[in-house]
């Protein structure tokens, strides 16, 4: 005869085992990149945008061969899946789990800072490098870079826009919850593609991949400037950030509130 701890799960409590251990893999994750050393973040973060700017480049040859948005969001999950196979850090995938991890006690408020903005600057730095390398070495692809990040410096600020990064925000932290809601790689490799569909494929606004986008145009000498690029960017990044952690991680957190209590008793916080 079966018991009723047998028929509700191992977990302690009303919440679902597979709920259990993909909070406990987000926390566990999220405390190891939290600690972190400066070298350490510098580095993952550079590597993420070395990474993402080949989901760029094949973005930019697929529109430049199809002329399809869709096509060409969908070659960029390629990005998506060199991150994530290669352990690399891209900042708008550090919304839920490291936050996760802070409010679960396992690091500090300051960390997380350390970890966004060091992983901020470095994924800009790695996708300029990678850009201006791209722009040169494949040269008939610079016209459709132009094309590319005119569409995001031109942008005025307006309702369209901030619906447009806020969605992005939420897409991506979707994206992320996906991949750890699953031991499955051929899963979280579909939930990458899923991602630069929706990202790319619908011209979202993200502050990181359409950076690198708007980086390829400057190096062959768009007719706007980094300050046009500075413009739009520290709206997308603010509104990136809104959705990621107002929509998708809250409900998370507001979800796993039992466990959270339970890992801040353990922790000691």
């Amino acid at each position: 005869m079966v018991n009723a701890r047998e028929e509700l799960g191992d977990s302690q409590g009303p919440t679902e085992d597979q709920l259990q251990e993909a909070f406990d893999t987000i926390v566990s994750e999220g405390a190891q990149r939290l600690h972190r050393t400066w070298r350490e973040v510098l580095t993952t973060g550079l590597a993420g945008g070395l990474e993402i700017g080949f989901g760029v480049v094949l973005l930019f040859a697929v529109y430049a061969e199809t002329g399809s948005h869709l096509l060409a969001g969908l070659a960029f999950g390629v990005g998506f899946v060199a991150l994530m196979l290669a352990r690399s850090e891209l900042f708008t995938e550090g919304f839920l789990v490291p936050v996760t991890a802070v409010v679960a006690g396992r690091a500090s408020v300051a960390q997380l800072g350390k970890l966004w903005g060091g992983t901020l600057v470095a994924n800009l730095v790695g996708g300029w490098l990678l850009m201006w390398v791209v722009v040169h070495a494949l040269p008939d692809l610079r016209p459709t870079a132009v094309e590319s990040a005119t569409t995001f410096v031109t942008a005025p600020l307006d309702l369209e826009s901030a619906a447009l990064a806020s969605l992005a925000g939420i897409a991506i932290t979707l994206m992320t919850r996906m991949q750890h809601g699953t031991t499955s790689d051929p899963a979280k490799i579909v939930a990458a593609f899923a991602g630069g569909l929706v990202l790319a494929g619908l011209q979202l606004f993200h502050s990181i991949l359409d950076s690198l986008i708007i980086f390829a145009a400057l190096h062959t000498g768009a007719p706007f400037g980094y300050g046009d690029w500075l413009a739009w960017f520290w709206y997308t990044t603010l509104l990136n950030m809104a959705g990621g952690l107002l929509v998708v991680t809250l409900l998370r957190l507001v979800r796993s509130k039992d466990m959270i209590q339970e890992e801040r008793a353990e922790a000691g916080a």
